[in-house]
C-alpha cells in the first residue's frame, strides 16, 4: 500500500472516529451540566489540563523513537525493530514511574490551585484527582506499542480503538449520569472502560507483532542509543516550552478567575476541538508517511510535498477558522445557553491563535518527520515564558482576553523563526517564498472574513436552528468557491485535485 492509500485510510478512519465522539462528546457535557452543574464540568476539564502537564514526564521520548523507526521499518529490519522497541518499553515503563511520583507530590498543593470550588470538598477534589491520574499513569504501559503501527503508517489502528472506547465509555457515562448522577461514579466508568481496552490493546498487538515477545534482542550501538539520547534532549526543551505556552491556560483561569470559567471556556474548546479534529485528522495522518518519505526520496520531492501540504493547511485552517469565528457563539447559544458565552473579543483572540497554529502544525510536522528537533530546542522555553509572563501579567489588568494574548503573542515567535531553520535544513531553499505565500493566504481570509461577516450581519437576524444550518451553508459555498477562484490554476491545487479525480475513477471502475 503506497503513501497516499495509507494516508486516505488513517484520514478516513480518523474521520469515522470524529463523527462519533463529536455527537456523543456534546451530549455528554450537556447532561454534565444538567445533572452535575458548571463547577464539577470546570474541575473536570481543570483535571485534564493538570495531566496533560504532567504527562510532560514523557519528555518528547516518543517522538524520538517513532523517528528513529522509520528507517528500520522501511527497510524491513526486524532485528531493529525488536532492540528499539525493547528500549522503548523500558523508557516508558520509568516514564509512567515519573508520572505517579509527580502526580502525587502535586495532591497536597490542590487546594492552593483551585480558586472558588463552590460546594464541592477538598476531599472530593482530592479522591477524583487519584482516579484520573491511576488512568493517566497505566496508559503508559501499553502506549508505546503503537510507535510500531504508526512506523508503518497504520495509525487507524490506534484511531479506532480510540473510537471503540470513547463510543462505549460517554454512553456509559451519559447513562450513569442520567440514572446516578455521581461523579465519582463518572470517573470510575472512563477508568473502567479504558483499563479493559488496555488489556486488550496489549494482547492485540503482541498477536499483530508477535517478535515483540522474544526474548532474545540484540543490544543497540552506543551510536544509535546515543542518537535517540540526543534527539531526546532537544525534545524535553520543545515539551517543557509547548506546555508552558498551550497547556496552562486553564490553569490560569482556574488560579485567578474561577474554577467555573474553565467550564465556560471548555463548552468552547470541546466545540473547537471536536471540529478542529476533522483538521488535524488530515495532517496529523501523513506524518508517518512523510516520514517515509523523508526516508527514501530526494529533497526536490520533500519540498514539492512540503508545498501542497501547507497549501492545504492555510485551506482548512483558514476556512474553519473563519468558520469558528462566526458561527462558534451561535452554536454555544443553541447548545448550553447564552448565559455561557464569551465575548466576541475572546474568541477573535481564540480564533487568531487558531489560525496561526495551523501554520504551526504544518511546519511541526514536517520537522518531526524530519527528526529536526536540535535547531530550535531553545524556541519552546522562550516561547513558555513569554507566554506565561505575558497571560499572568494581562490577567490581572484585563481579565480573560489577556490569557490569550499571551498564547497569541507566543505562538507567533515560532510562526516568524520556525520557516527559517526547515527552509535551510530540509530544503536549501529561500525562505522568502514562504513569507511571501503567507501574506497572500492572509489577504485572502481577511477578504474572506470581511465578506462573510458582512453576510452574517445581514442574513442571521435571530439565532434559530434553520437560520444556524443556513447561515454554515453560505460560509462554506462563499468560502471554497472564493478560495478555488483565486488559487484554482496553481499547481498545488492541481496535484490536490488530480488526487481526488484519481479516487474517483478507481471507484468507478471497481463498481464497473
Amino acid at each position: 500500500m503506497g503513501r497516499v492509500r495509507y494516508a486516505a485510510k488513517n484520514i478516513a478512519f480518523g474521520w469515522m472516529g470524529n463523527v462519533v465522539t463529536l455527537f456523543l462528546g456534546a451530549a455528554l457535557r450537556q447532561v454534565f451540566i444538567n445533572r452535575l452543574g458548571d463547577t464539577l464540568l470546570g474541575i473536570s476539564d481543570y483535571y485534564t489540563s493538570i495531566l496533560t502537564v504532567l504527562s510532560l514526564a514523557e519528555l518528547g521520548i516518543s517522538t524520538a523513537f517513532n523517528y528513529s523507526l522509520y528507517g528500520p521499518v522501511a527497510r524491513n529490519e526486524v532485528e531493529k525493530v525488536k532492540s528499539y522497541m525493547k528500549l522503548y518499553k523500558k523508557a516508558y515503563r520509568g516514564i509512567a514511574a515519573a508520572i505517579a511520583a509527580i502526580g502525587l507530590a502535586i495532591a497536597p498543593f490542590l487546594k492552593y490551585l483551585i480558586k472558588d470550588p463552590g460546594s464541592v470538598s477538598l476531599r472530593d477534589i482530592t479522591i477524583c484527582y487519584f482516579i484520573v491520574l491511576f488512568n493517566t499513569v497505566s496508559s503508559y504501559f501499553v502506549a508505546y506499542k503503537y510507535s510500531l503501527a504508526n512506523a508503518q503508517q497504520k495509525n487507524y489502528i490506534e484511531t479506532n480503538v480510540i473510537t471503540i472506547t470513547k463510543t462505549i465509555t460517554i454512553s456509559l457515562q451519559i447513562a450513569g449520569l442520567y440514572f446516578f448522577p455521581n461523579f465519582y461514579l463518572y470517573l470510575v466508568t472512563a477508568v473502567s472502560v479504558e483499563l479493559i481496552q488496555k488489556i486488550f490493546v496489549s494482547i492485540y498487538l503482541d498477536k499483530m507483532y508477535p517478535y515483540l515477545k522474544e526474548k532474545e534482542v540484540e543490544k543497540l550501538s552506543e551510536e544509535e542509543v546515543g542518537g535517540i539520547v540526543k534527539q531526546t534532549k532537544a525534545l524535553v526543551l520543545h515539551r517543557v516550552g509547548d506546555m508552558a505556552r498551550s497547556q496552562t491556560d486553564a490553569m490560569i483561569i482556574a488560579a485567578f478567575i474561577d474554577v467555573t470559567t474553565v467550564n465556560f471556556v471548555g463548552s468552547y474548546n470541546h466545540v473547537i476541538s471536536s471540529v478542529s479534529n476533522f483538521v488535524n485528522v488530515i495532517f496529523n495522518s501523513v506524518l508517518s508517511s512523510f516520514g517515509n518519505l523523508i526516508a527514501t526520496e530526494k529533497k526536490e520531492k520533500q519540498y514539492w510535498m512540503f508545498q501542497v501540504y501547507r497549501f492545504l493547511g492555510c485551506w482548512i485552517y483558514g476556512f474553519s477558522a473563519i468558520g469558528f469565528f462566526l458561527m462558534l457563539t451561535p452554536l454555544i447559544i443553541l447548545w448550553v445557553g447564552e448565559e455561557r458565552v464569551l465575548s466576541d473579543l475572546v474568541i477573535g483572540c481564540i480564533m487568531f491563535d487558531y489560525y496561526f497554529k495551523g501554520e504551526r502544525i504544518v511546519l511541526t510536522n514536517y520537522k518531526t518527520a524530519a527528526g529536526v528537533f536540535q535547531q530550535d530546542r531553545y524556541l519552546p522555553l522562550i516561547q513558555g515564558a513569554v507566554n506565561l509572563v505575558v497571560s499572568i501579567v494581562l490577567v490581572q489588568k484585563i481579565g480573560l482576553v489577556g490569557i490569550y494574548i499571551g498564547t497569541i503573542v507566543s505562538g507567533l515567535i515560532a510562526n516568524i523563526t520556525r520557516p527559517f531553520i526547515i527552509y535551510k535544513v530540509c530544503f536549501d531553499q529561500s525562505v522568502a517564498v514562504y513569507f511571501r505565500d503567507s501574506l497572500k493566504y492572509i489577504a485572502v481570509n481577511a477578504a474572506a472574513l470581511a465578506l462573510l461577516l458582512f453576510l452574517k450581519n445581514s442574513i442571521m437576524t435571530t439565532v434559530t436552528i434553520p437560520m444556524f444550518l443556513l447561515m454554515v451553508g453560505i460560509i462554506t459555498v462563499v468560502y471554497n468557491a472564493l478560495f478555488v477562484l483565486l488559487f484554482g490554476r496553481c499547481r498545488e491545487f492541481a496535484y490536490l485535485w488530480g488526487l481526488v479525480v484519481d479516487k474517483i475513477r478507481k471507484k468507478s471502475r471497481k463498481r464497473g
